[in-house]
């Protein structure tokens, strides 16, 4: 054997010099490339430059292919590599298309959207909608795109950063303003009192724990300042149509609840319910409504002081209501064609007695009611009711005796009327009025319907009392209950000397309370003295028809 030839034994003892990663990228890569074709260097200085295969570079090879691969090889015995196809691979692999959603589309109408039904989205309407005989809702209008980024910050902006109301059904400074006017002048004007303030020292902290009442209070309020403003603000009327309609909705809910406990339904119901049918009232008179909508909340009052008069557990509250009904209630039966002086009326005035806690001359403060004129007024009107039937019926009304001695009672009994008032309180001088305009009241109905010397003494003398009382340092307590014997002034004024001076207490009570229905018994009083002047002194008689003919109903207080 030639001596330079390897031993061949030593060869195949000889280790392999390429590695098995080499191996598995040219295996992988080159299915006719094995290890039988690699040549085993000669020497160990050979080694060095390792002898790699060429392989084909592809474009984006995909990466599973060597997965693929490496797992083959950890897995167990290689299998034949299957052929390869011929060609290059692609670059972008064919990816299954799935099947389209039929998601439900959102530019249908409204009413298809809320019904879940496919909407043929025909416009303005809906064909759907209409085949299947429901209203079409329309369409939303469409919105402008948004980023993930505005859509966040919209849904952040949308949380609510604001208090809440410091007082339940005051919100904004539109309602502030109208319940600083309530307490600032609303309040003061209807007070009957000069003692005390039921408005602000019962009722206010009333409302302030009931949302019913203080959406009545703040309706009233708003009532006074659109009434007294030639052209009011927009925005003021709608807050007064707001605490309307919360009113009303709170008042009819509270009702309701009551109505459910049975025949003793009206015991049941609160002392805030009452009070705001007394705010809601009151809203009627200060708004000048004409259409008598107060007789229906002095009715609800008539009826649940019926029920109540024994079970309320306010009783300085239950006074004041009482007094406060008794007084429109009356006040009422002197503008109105029909009576509305009813059983009821009778029975309240009757039982309507002095709180313990008042003393003898506080108890003329309410001035009509506690003092006994209201029950010569009532007497008063039921004697107009007799002679306006008479006239009806082409009679004489003056000679009927029934008539002429009830009036001849009446006269007595103010002659003997006694005022409990100190002569140095602004209550005396009004008292006074109040006895005189009565009496004038009683003049009128029974005596010819022309001018005499005795109406001008009467009216004289009103006039004088009217004088004395302190227009300029009053606190309104008396103010606030001159409408009433202002229009009877009026109705008697058949000497116009005498019409300039009531002419400008109508206007002073008018700047002083900017109340809304002053203006209207004004109105009526001027047509009296037109028909007066007119020679219509006998048509002048029935002034409640007058107010009739108009169409009006309204109270004078």
């Amino acid at each position: 054997m030639d001596q330079n030839m390897p031993d061949p034994a030593a060869l195949a003892r000889r280790p392999s010099t390429f590695s098995t990663s080499t191996y598995s990228t040219t295996s992988s890569s080159s299915p006719e490339f094995t290890a039988d074709s690699v040549i085993t260097p000669d020497s160990e200085e050979d080694v060095a430059p390792s002898v790699v295969p060429k392989t084909e570079q592809l474009d984006d090879s995909p990466l599973e292919e060597f997965e693929d691969a490496k797992d083959a090889v950890t897995a167990g015995p290689i299998a034949p590599p299957a052929p390869r196809k011929r060609g290059r691979p692609r670059k972008h692999p064919i990816v299954e298309q799935k099947k389209a959603s039929h998601a439900r589309s959102k530019t249908g109408c409204g009413t298809c959207r809320r019904r879940k039904k496919k909407c043929d989205e025909t416009k303005p309407g809906c064909i759907n909608c209409e085949k299947n005989n429901v209203v079409c809702d329309g369409y939303e209008p469409r919105q402008p795109w948004r980023s993930g980024k505005q859509r966040s910050l919209t849904i952040r902006s949308s949380v609510p950063a604001e208090l809440p109301m410091l007082v339940e059904g005051i919100d904004g400074t539109v309602d502030q303003m109208f319940f600083h006017h309530f307490t600032a002048q609303v309040g003061k004007v209807l007070s009957l009192t000069d003692h005390q303030n039921p408005f602000l020292e019962i009722i206010v902290p009333m409302a302030m724990g009931h949302a019913g009442l203080m959406h009545s209070l703040l309706y009233l309020s708003g009532s006074c300042l659109v009434a007294r403003e030639p052209t009011p603000r927009a925005e003021w009327e709608e807050r007064q149509e707001h605490h309307s309609s919360k009113a009303m909705r709170l008042l009819q809910q509270d009702l309701s609840e009551s109505s459910e406990v049975g025949e003793d339904a009206v015991a049941t119901i609160g002392d805030p319910s009452i009070a705001q049918t007394l705010v809601l009232c009151l809203q009627t008179v200060c708004a000048g409504d004409l259409t008598g909508s107060y007789r229906f909340h002095l009715n609800a009052m008539k009826e649940m002081l019926t029920q109540r008069q024994r079970s309320f557990p306010n009783e300085q509250l239950r006074q004041f209501i009482l007094e406060f009904l008794l007084y429109h209630d009356y006040s009422s039966s002197i503008t109105s064609l029909h009576n509305p002086l009813d059983q009821r009326s009778f029975d309240l005035m009757a039982g309507f007695k002095l709180p313990e806690f008042m003393i003898q001359p506080q108890a003329g403060t309410l001035l009509g009611v506690m003092d006994g004129l209201f029950g010569f007024i009532s007497r008063i009107r039921q004697l107009r009711d007799h002679i306006r039937q008479r006239r009806a019926e082409g009679q004489g009304h003056w000679w009927d005796a029934p008539i002429i001695d009830d009036a001849f009672a009446i006269d007595n009994a103010l002659r003997s009327w006694k005022c409990v008032h100190p002569p140095d309180s602004p209550r005396y001088p009004a008292s006074l009025l109040y006895r005189q305009c009565t009496w004038i009241y009683l003049h009128r109905t029974i005596q010819l319907s022309k001018p005499s010397e005795t109406f001008q003494q009467a009216v004289d003398e009103g006039l004088q009392y009217l004088r004395m009382l302190p227009w300029e340092t009053d606190d309104g307590s008396t103010q606030s209950i001159l409408l009433m014997p202002l229009f009877l002034l009026g109705c008697a004024a058949f000497d116009p000397d005498q019409r300039p001076e009531i002419s400008a207490a109508f206007q002073r009570l008018q700047d002083w309370s900017n109340l809304g229905n002053i203006k209207y018994a004004r109105i009526i009083v001027e047509q009296i003295w037109e028909m007066m002047d007119h020679g219509q002194e006998e048509e002048t008689w029935d002034w409640e028809t007058i107010i009739a003919a108009r169409g009006w109903d309204f109270l004078v207080t």
